[in-house]
């Protein structure tokens, strides 16, 4: 969890990843903040503005629309890479998008598809607006994206965050064409070389793995279904459970680190699917086993110990 940064904090930031920053009448003040909270704050997200010209979209997502009441994001970024300032705090950006994203951003792991609208965006992604038509013919001036990789790589490194933190609302909300042009894979691996003090990694490095302990997580399957309540016997087990949520085996209402007997129903369902090992009998009664919990890790992220 991270709370988010204050005013004076994020234009330092911005300047000091050598932008241009233009601050606009009242920014640091004008959010959305009585229409809910603001924070904890998780990640950063890019958006096209679907528009043209620089006063008139600054002023936009500064004011907003009669349906959609401004500021609309943080931070317009123009043609030429200079980044306006028009809000801080809680904007009408983001909007409602998918759990597992969320949950995927907050691990820095790969994002699965999004294809829910349940969780409230506004509240945990900073946001800038960048300005394009946002039709595929519109071109992308290399100082905008060279603005958008500082803008996003500068509250990265502020939160400590890597690239992973950075979306965008395509990958989101569920219909979202932004931004269009580019590509947010090839965006995310020039963020993370400027984190890496712009050494220029092959690839987009992969986060770092969670570790389940096997012998634990056996132990919990065991104890855990009788249990009254839910008390956590072994933290590990909410890491199997978000994978069995994400398979489509497990309730997300049961992702709470007990591994009871729904869990351990969902993973017998994993242990007799053919990605799981194809097990039957004894062999698929849902106490995990070594194979079956490496399978389920190396698909949904983490890795396995003794």
């Amino acid at each position: 969890m991270a709370d988010p940064l204050s005013a004076a904090v994020v234009l330092r930031a911005l300047k000091r990843e050598g932008l241009t920053v233009i601050e606009h009448d009242g920014w640091r003040t004008h959010n959305r903040n009585h229409k809910g909270p603001w924070g904890p704050v998780h990640g950063v997200m890019i958006h096209h503005t679907a528009s043209t010209g620089t006063d008139a979209t600054v002023d936009l997502c500064r004011r907003g629309r009669s349906d959609l009441p401004g500021p609309l994001c943080h931070g317009v970024i123009d043609k030429k890479g200079h980044v306006h300032l028009v809000g801080h705090g809680r904007t009408n950006h983001a909007g409602l998008g998918d759990d597992d994203v969320l949950r995927a951003v907050i691990a820095e792991r790969q994002l699965p598809a999004d294809n829910e609208a349940n969780t409230d965006g506004n509240r945990v992604f900073y946001g800038f607006e960048c300005i394009n038509r946002g039709d595929g013919d519109d071109p992308w001036p290399d100082a905008q994206l060279d603005a958008i990789e500082r803008a996003a790589a500068a509250l990265c490194r502020e939160h400590g965050w890597g690239a992973r933190s950075v979306l965008g609302h395509l990958e989101w909300q569920p219909g979202k064409p932004d931004p269009r042009g580019f590509s947010m894979n090839t965006m995310r691996g020039r963020i993370a070389a400027r984190l890496d003090d712009d050494e220029p990694p092959a690839k987009l490095p992969k986060p770092k793995l969670p570790t389940v302990d096997l012998s634990q997580l056996r132990r919990a399957a065991r104890t855990d279904p009788p249990r009254s309540g839910t008390p956590v016997s072994y933290a590990g087990a909410k890491t199997v459970e978000a994978a069995l949520v994400d398979a489509g085996l497990l309730a997300k209402k049961r992702l709470d680190g007990h591994f009871g007997s729904d869990s351990v129903a969902a993973y017998a369902v994993w242990q007799r699917s053919p990605a799981g090992g194809g097990y039957s009998g004894v062999d698929a009664d849902g106490i995990p086993g070594r194979a079956s919990l490496q399978r389920l890790g190396k698909k949904y992220g983490f890795k396995v110990a003794a």
